[in-house]
């Protein structure tokens, strides 16, 4: 655990690939964090905050821009996933099916997977996606931590409230873990660095 270790102000990670599907993603060589979120809700922002590189993940303001698998691998050891954000975005129906069909694949058989941050727009949470993803991973026995980014947008009472309120909603959820967060102002920047360090420093199985 990480509590009483000094936490870095960043991530140092350096793009490694882009895989459109599971079979093209790289070999495995230590724990994976996927980052996962609808589009829109500020993931790649997020990224860009916890690595000081404001280049880390393309940031756009055209909803559903990252079509791709991206990898990232961490100085410290394991590696970050960018998947490709769920909801309205500028590609044809049939883009859209394909590349969330990888993440589909990815996040249920790839076995360097040891958690999954799931970033969500305080103002607007717990969207059908999203419940998607939290149910998928008490059935998948697999840690969540939900973000409920851009909580600069709202005042620190009506963060707080919804915080606990989602909380609440998912109290029997057995590996969900719940934070308020502000990509744009780093709020909450050292509780999510704490969780990533520990869920990279998973030992993974490479025989697998």
């Amino acid at each position: 655990m990480t509590e009483n270790v000094s936490l870095p102000e960043r991530l140092e990670a350096t793009f490694l690939t882009s895989s459109p599907d599971l079979k093209r993603c790289p070999p495995i060589e230590g724990a994976e964090v996927a980052f996962a979120g609808r589009s829109n809700a500020g993931k790649s922002s997020v990224l860009n905050q916890l690595t000081g590189n404001r280049r880390t993940a393309k940031v756009s303001k055209t909803p559903g821009r990252t079509q791709l698998l991206n990898f990232f691998d961490v100085r410290t050891g394991g590696r970050l996933v960018d998947l490709p954000g769920y909801g309205y975005a500028k590609a044809g129906k049939e883009a859209q099916k394909s590349w969330q069909s990888a993440v589909n694949h990815y996040l249920s058989y790839r076995d360097a997977l040891t958690g999954i941050v799931l970033v969500m727009d305080i103002r607007h949470p717990n969207q059908s996606f999203d419940q998607e993803m939290l149910n998928w991973a008490e059935a998948s026995e697999l840690p969540i931590h939900v973000l409920l980014n851009k909580a600069d947008k709202l005042s620190f009472g009506a963060q707080k409230q919804a915080v606990a309120k989602i909380q609440n909603l998912y109290k029997t959820h057995p590996t969900a873990t719940f934070q308020g967060f502000s990509a744009a102002r780093g709020q909450g920047k050292p509780e999510l660095m704490g969780k990533l360090l520990d869920w990279l420093a998973t030992p993974i199985d490479l025989e697998i």
